[in-house]
Formats: C-alpha cells, structure tokens, sequence
C-alpha cells in the first residue's frame, strides 16, 4: 500500500483571530438587516417612479432649495465645528484648570440630550426675546426662524463628533514634539499648520465628516429653530415629512434618494481625502 507524503495533506492553519467566520457572518447579517434592507427598498421604490417623474421631482425648486439649506448648513456647521473642535480638544488637552472635568463631561450634552429638547432650548435662547437673541436683535442679527437658526443648531449637535475624535490622537502627540519645533526655530503658527494639524488631518476629517452626516439627516432640533419657511428655512427632511403627511409617497421616496446620492458622494470624497492624508503624512499606517 502507497504511503502518503506528508505533503500531500493540507491542514487549513487556525485563525490568528478567534470565531473570525462567526463574527464576520454576524456583522454582515446585522449590517444587512438595519442598513442594506432599508436602502436597497429606497432604492427599489425609486426606481419604480421612472426617470421623468424622479427628475422632475429632484429638479422641483423647492426640492433643490430644501437640499442647498440642508447641505449648505451642514458643510458650514461642519467647518466651524471642525475649528473649534480643535481648539477645544486642545484645551483640554493641553491644560489642567478648574471646572476642566466638567466642561469635558458637557461636550457629551448633545449626546445625551433629545433633539426637540434641543431645539427649544436653542429657540428659547436666540428668539427676538431670548436670552440672547433680545441683545442681537438691536444690532439687526436675526438667528431664529432664519437659515442662520439651522447653522447654530447643526453646531450644536455636531461639535461633539470633532472634540471625540480630534482629542484621542491629540492626546498621543508628545509635548517634545513642539519643544523640538521650537528648538528649531519654529514660531508657534508654523508649528501647528506644519508640525500639529499634519498629524490631527485624518481624525479632523474624520469628525469632519460626522458632524457633517448628522447634520444632513437632522430633524429635531432644527425644526424648532428653522421656522420651515419654504424657500427659506425649509430643510429636505421636513420636506420628506411634508410629503409624507400629504401622502405623496413618491415624492418622500424620489426626495430621500437624491439625499442619499448626494451624501454618497460627499462622504465618499471626504473619504478618499481621508486616505490621501494618511498616506501623504503617515498617520495610520
């Protein structure tokens, strides 16, 4: 009888991971159910409508004024958020004083705070007679029921995702690193654009891109404060409400299709830029 060699017996060798096939197949059931379930049925009901009625519909100018304000606020409430962001994670960062715990425990208030309670807050705050809005009104700065109104309100509900991401990897940077910056003769500007935020672009643009998704899709906070004037303070989600409540379904389906597409894309080049900088500057490689 022919023995067998030893080579001829392949043994699969184990997983440096353990239950790799059992999770993965838990990721992708669980990712299938709550997130390609729902888009593929978005999908198949747009698509349903044909093209003339789906372009009519996306080409509609209240439609295309309802995606301008909702994308416009929240790329400029991204922007600011990512500035600020930094800057407040660098504070808490880089320097101990008193109340720092609790400053650090309220920018998770949004987190944790429902969205109408937001808005309210926010609307009881800069109306004409708030707390705020009664010093901005004599100056002529109207921020409730204005498009101005959503900015503040996508602000406030996407710092957290810049001040959560940035402060991690900030903590990581050795403070020798701009002692050794300084050491060469570097001013303190040069050494943030050329030695810091280098190193901070990857987790910038990723809360970059959160806070940017949140507040595309946010509704509670924002109608308070919008006044949902069409063709001027009337976001794409409440339009998609409208619809819906007219039950003009088509309309609600073609009008979330055209977000998607839009978010799609944008997401995809903040991500494509993303990578670019973790290349380019060696971040997470």
């Amino acid at each position: 009888m022919k023995a067998h060699s030893p080579t001829r017996w392949r043994f699969r060798r184990p997983s440096v991971i353990p239950g790799f096939g059992m999770a993965l197949g838990l990721t992708l059931t669980w990712l299938t159910l709550l997130i390609l379930i729902p888009l593929s049925g978005l999908a198949i009901r747009s698509s349903a409508l044909g093209w003339e009625k789906f372009w009519s519909i996306a080409l509609d100018p209240r439609t295309l004024n309802a995606l301008r304000i909702s994308f416009g606020s929240a790329f400029l409430a991204a922007v600011v958020n990512a500035v600020f962001g930094i800057i407040l994670a660098w504070v808490l960062v880089r320097y101990r004083f008193p109340g720092k715990r609790v400053i650090d425990a309220m920018v998770d208030l949004p987190f944790a705070l429902p969205t109408a309670v937001a808005g309210i807050a926010l609307t009881t705050l800069y109306a004409p007679n708030g707390w705020i809005g009664q010093f901005l009104t004599p100056l002529g700065i109207k921020i409730a029921f204005t498009p101005a109104g959503i900015v503040v309100a996508l602000i406030f509900v996407g710092l957290p995702f810049v001040v959560r991401t940035v402060q991690p990897v900030m903590e990581e940077i050795d403070k020798e690193v701009e002692e050794a910056a300084a050491t060469l003769g570097a001013n303190r500007l040069q050494t943030i654009f050329r030695v810091l935020l280098p190193g901070l672009a990857p987790a910038v643009l990723t809360g970059f891109a959160l806070a940017f998704a949140r507040g595309v899709g946010e509704y509670g906070s924002v109608i308070f404060i919008a006044g949902n004037l069409p063709f001027k303070s009337e976001i794409a989600p409440l339009l998609i409400v409208i619809k819906l409540e007219e039950y003009n379904y088509a309309a609600a389906t073609g009008i979330a299709a055209i977000m998607l597409i839009i978010s799609f894309a944008m997401l995809l080049v903040i991500n494509l830029i993303q990578s670019w900088s973790r290349r380019r500057y060696g971040y997470g490689a």
